[in-house]
């Protein structure tokens, strides 16, 4: 039902004016060629529904040569593929000729577009509540003296009115006339002609009246019109805008420079996109891989937490490959790049992101089917009603006053608003007590949830090491004036315990062994089991070993700590009957021990992304709707595609953003996200039964002429105000699952 407002609201195209594809650069210098294919990325303005998204892709793949063309609603990014001699600029031109704006992408485009389309809408929204206001004042005025009031009072309040109106309908309303127009000129409609139409023609009759004399003008009706309907376009920008930081966040890491090795030895740096095959490449301490690689010389730590979920640092190896994504910690690593950065697991996650926003996109399919159906209805209802009085005997003006009020009347604010007010009570609500709702249909598919995937590293675990053990004071401050000197994970969190303190003198770190200092004149070690001569049968990766002289060697346990709410959280949705599994790229021992602590049963380890994206498609398979909570790059894919997604506020930008809603109070926010939910659905569902409802009445009322356009407003208005009201009862409903 959420998506019903994507279009009903918001219209489509977008009114914003779109960029002028005549006055853009040649498109041709904006063509790559990836394997034999000429590629084309395009941004389009104005597509805002799943049948945008068909009418575009159809038009660029009837194309010649055309192989694959892909929309992202979200983005406003069309991707194109072809082979042959197709010019990138007829490509533009069966986009354009449908109505919508069309320029080549821009790769270092930010979010600055979408800020000024809802910074406009804002503007043009706090215009119209203003210009609403005023012209109320005036016409409580004219109604309440209405009888005894004199013509020439009457008729210099409807025309003070008319001046505040004239100018807010020509600057607020040019979001729907624009859009109106660029549609119409290219035979085809949308929501926003009929919105557009009842305007203009309430205004000017509104304005007949008032020369004439007339009892009744209808400017406060035109104004709140445009003020309740800004409201909805607002909020669908907003959504929009927050859409699209998943994708931007990902080209900036996957865009990142590469230093390249030529053949004599030298480094460049160059962009990730401009690296193939074969290419040498040098990985310094503490960059992080943007291509796959294998590595060919030197010997490092890595930590590949942000793909595989792995908690713990891995020693490298010539022959070894790395995943983009992963972050060399301490010796320098040359390597050769398996693949393009194009075929790089960053590009994977991208694709599944881009994957989980179309999938997400058949939710709006209800709305295109509203669109095709609501518009006709509309302009129909309104010409036969003035047609058939105008048949009837009616004066011209009557006639067309009643047409006005059909049209006004039918207009769909409160179809319109009964999801965005519920949705805006129930995000403030969720907001005051730590949690941000960010996808505009996430309420509905939050609430459908019945299985919960959990990643472990970061979402039912802290994240990072802490030692257990008891270690005597003195041998812990010796160990620190090691570990001050190195990052690794497992050396900070002991420095940590041990607190701010000195260094030991000429400090060293061997890759893949551990650390050498003199402390008190004494030669000591930090490292692994190897490192200070004891059987590596007797340790565990999750440790290190402190020795000092030819002193007995000390072992420091570390261990990923479970989060304090974590294990209340996982009885509550067991108790409420949902189905859980822990999923993550963790070792098999860590992962076993948080799930039997945890009480879930079902648990998988060593999972990559792809193995997440396969066990949700595997689930959706069974009919499962399913819910993902996690906080890595390795979960972005599956918390795209994920019927619902939760990314704690730690969680990486990249995540957070693919997410549908982020929490900071806890993992006890999860049921209380859920609950939520299921009451907006609830409460959503009754604003939609009440708004049908409520044009089923009103509808024949106007056509049969017992509404005039003040009272088609004051109806109208009147359901929209119902409507919001029965969202705000959302602030007083109890928690429960």
């Amino acid at each position: 039902m959420m998506a019903l407002n994507d279009s009903l609201s918001a219209g489509c195209p977008t009114g914003l004016a779109p960029p002028e594809t005549t006055n853009a650069p040649d498109s041709s210098a904006f063509v790559r060629r990836v394997g034999g294919q000429n590629r084309l990325g395009l941004t389009i303005r104005g597509a805002k529904c799943g049948a945008c998204i068909n009418r575009i892709e159809s038009a660029v793949k009837a194309l010649p040569d055309v192989e694959t063309a892909r929309l992202n609603l979200s983005t406003g990014t069309l991707d194109v593929a072809w082979r042959g001699d197709l010019g990138a600029n007829t490509i533009v031109l069966a986009v354009s000729t449908l109505g919508y704006g069309v320029s080549p992408q821009d790769q270092s485009r930010n979010v600055s577009d979408e800020q000024r389309e809802e910074r406009s809408l804002l503007i043009a929204l706090g215009v119209a509540g203003f210009a609403t206001a005023n012209i109320m004042l005036l016409s409580v005025s004219v109604w309440a003296g209405h009888g005894e009031m004199g013509e020439a009072t009457r008729r210099m309040l409807h025309g003070i009115s008319g001046l505040i109106a004239f100018p807010t309908i020509l600057f607020s309303g040019r979001v729907f006339f624009r859009s109106a127009w660029n549609v119409l000129k290219r035979g085809h409609a949308n929501m926003d002609v009929p919105i557009s139409l009842a305007v203009i023609i309430a205004f000017c009759v509104s304005v007949s009246e008032t020369v004439r004399g007339g009892d009744h003008a209808y400017f406060d009706a035109t104004v709140m019109l445009l003020f309740f309907l800004l409201i909805g376009r607002f909020l669908d920008a907003r959504v929009r805008r927050k859409a699209y930081v998943s994708a931007r966040e990902l080209a900036a890491m996957a865009n990142r420079t590469v230093t390249r090795l030529a053949e004599d030895g030298q480094a460049k740096s160059v962009r990730a996109s401009e690296i193939e095959p074969g290419d040498r490449i040098l990985l310094s301490p503490g960059e992080c891989a943007v291509v796959d690689m294998k590595i060919d010389s030197g010997l490092s730590e890595v930590d590949d937490s942000l793909v595989t979920g792995e908690s713990v640092p891995r020693t490298t190896f010539v022959g070894m490959s790395l995943l983009a994504g992963t972050v060399n910690l301490s010796q320098p690593l040359q390597g050769r790049a398996i693949g393009a950065a194009s075929d790089s697991l960053l590009s994977d996650i991208a694709r599944m992101l881009d994957a989980g926003e179309q999938r997400r996109s058949t939710y709006r399919k209800i709305a295109d089917r509203a669109v095709s159906l609501y518009v006709p209805f509309v302009h129909t209802s309104a010409l036969l009603a003035f047609l058939g009085w105008l048949m009837a005997g009616l004066g011209v003006n009557d006639a067309l006053l009643i047409g006005v009020s059909t049209l006004i009347i039918t207009c769909p604010c409160a179809l319109a608003l009964a999801a965005p007010v519920t949705q805006v009570v129930a995000s403030g609500r969720l907001f005051r007590s730590g949690t941000f709702l960010k996808s505009g249909d996430a309420l509905e598919r939050l609430a459908q949830c019945d299985y919960v995937i959990f990643d472990k590293t970061g979402t039912l675990t802290l994240g990072t090491p802490r030692l257990v053990d008891e270690i005597a004071p003195d041998i812990l401050s010796n160990a620190a004036q090691l570990a001050r000197a190195s990052r690794h994970p497992f050396s900070r969190a002991l420095v940590e315990i041990a607190g701010p303190g000195p260094i030991a003198t000429g400090v060293r770190e061997f890759p893949g062994l551990g650390l050498e200092g003199v402390i008190d004149g004494v030669t000591c070690r930090l490292g692994s089991a190897e490192w200070v001569s004891v059987n590596p049968s007797h340790t565990t990766s999750s440790s290190l070993w402190f020795a000092k002289d030819d002193e007995r060697p000390i072992q420091f346990h570390f261990a990923d700590h479970i989060l304090d709410d974590a294990i209340e959280t996982i009885r509550t949705l067991q108790r409420a009957g949902y189905g859980m599994e822990v999923l993550s790229g963790d070792r098999e021992e860590a992962v076993s021990d948080v799930a039997e602590t945890l009480g879930i049963t079902k648990w998988r380890a060593k999972a990559s992304p792809r193995d997440k994206v396969q066990r949700l498609e595997e689930l959706q398979a069974k009919g499962h709707r399913v819910l993902m909570v996690g906080d890595g790059l390795n979960d972005a894919g599956a918390l795209a595609l994920a019927h619902a997604s939760v990314a704690p506020g730690g969680a990486m930008d990249i995540s957070r953003s693919a997410s549908d809603a982020v929490y900071s109070g806890g993992l006890t926010s999860l049921p209380r996200l859920i609950s939520v939910a299921k009451q907006a659905r609830v409460v959503m569902l009754q604003n939609f039964g009440f708004a049908a409802a409520y044009n089923l009445v009103a509808v024949p009322i106007a056509i049969s002429g017992h509404a005039t356009p003040l009272v088609a407003a004051i109806a109208m208005s009147a359901s929209s105000i119902l409507v919001s009201l029965n969202a705000l009862r959302l602030n007083t409903m109890s928690e429960r699952l």
